[in-house]
């Protein structure tokens, strides 16, 4: 079994929960100001990980194994999710699904929860190619001959900030001339990505210390609408990421499994939770009384996550697991 990162586990299992919480439309509707500080920064944690966590070493046809057993579940679901759109009287409801629309919300521009798979298959597409583009480019020259005395120069690989810059063009015109990826998510990607390709340690990079809990407060009331795409976003994104990690070295080693746990299986409730958001609105009746929505949003996290781990557990009993993400077992 792979070694994992305790420590990048842990903000998984943080920010799914997050994810899960404010998917749910009556908490979220009930509390406007803590949904815009956690959107500034979950699915920017989230990015930021994924771009960390992206093996690029890998060669071709294992990469292509990687993105197949992305899009498999991120096509089953967000097919899904686009029929349900069509029926229920939700806030992302089509009034008319055509082919075109289908294939339209399908393949270029998903609809609800799903658009995070669909980003990380571009990036992580994008991304290996031009490396491996480079790289092979590279390879080639080695074997280019050129003599000591010769005038013109020497052909040399890319060096590092260029194939930043390439792949920050590529980015650039996947979202501004094709309009089929959001440009501030494919940053936050890039950015784990030349974390991790820079050698530095991620819990080093964002350094939790009690500073980095101050300045993520003082960030959160004295920015105005912070967006995953301003500066100040980014910045309450950096100090979210540090102060979870200094809440994580002072959490109780007893604490901490729950979390972990959560952390490791993060895609089993990203992909099936929505299923259980959507039933879980049938409680808003019942739970009223509790203007805070706290013990709505308790039960219906525990219905989301119980849910979704029956799921995955019911896929590796039948061994649907298989031809779902290409795994044995899904669950970790």
């Amino acid at each position: 079994m792979k070694e994992r990162n305790l420590e990048i586990d842990y903000l998984k299992g943080i920010l799914i929960l997050l994810v899960i919480a404010f998917h749910l439309v009556w908490f979220e509707q009930l509390h406007p100001f803590a949904k815009q500080v956690v959107y500034s920064f979950h699915m920017p944690g989230f990015l930021l990980i994924s771009g960390y966590l992206m093996n690029i070493s890998k060669a071709p046809r294992d990469f292509l194994r990687t993105l197949l057993w992305l899009a498999v579940p991120y096509l089953f679901m967000e097919s899904g999710y686009i029929f349900m759109a069509s029926l229920l009287p939700i806030n992302e409801h089509i009034d008319s699904l055509t082919p075109w629309v289908f294939l339209d919300r399908l393949l270029l521009h998903p609809l609800g929860p799903y658009w995070y798979l669909h980003a990380l298959i571009l990036c992580g597409a994008t991304y290996y190619i031009i490396i491996y583009l480079i790289e092979a480019r590279g390879k080639k020259q080695e074997n280019t001959f050129c003599p000591d005395n010769s005038l013109a120069p020497c052909p040399t690989p890319l060096a590092p900030i260029g194939r930043v810059i390439l792949t920050g063009f590529a980015y650039y015109v996947l979202s501004h001339v094709l309009g089929i990826l959001s440009f501030s998510s494919a940053l936050y990607f890039l950015a784990g990505a030349i974390l991790r390709q820079s050698g530095t340690d991620f819990a080093i990079f964002f350094r939790p210390s009690r500073l980095s809990i101050v300045l993520f407060a003082l960030l959160v009331f004295f920015s105005e609408k912070p967006t995953q795409a301003s500066l100040n976003g980014a910045l309450i994104a950096y100090f979210a990421i540090s102060s979870l990690l200094t809440i994580y070295r002072r959490l109780p080693p007893a604490h901490r499994p729950l979390l972990l746990f959560f952390g490791r299986n993060s895609l089993v409730l990203y992909v099936f939770s929505p299923v259980f958001t959507i039933l879980c609105k049938r409680l808003v009746p019942y739970l009223q009384f509790d203007p805070t929505g706290l013990i709505f949003l308790a039960v219906s996290l525990a219905i989301c996550v119980a849910g979704s781990l029956a799921i995955a557990w019911a896929m590796d009993k039948t061994r649907l697991s298989r031809f779902f993400f290409g795994r044995k077992t899904i669950r970790e």
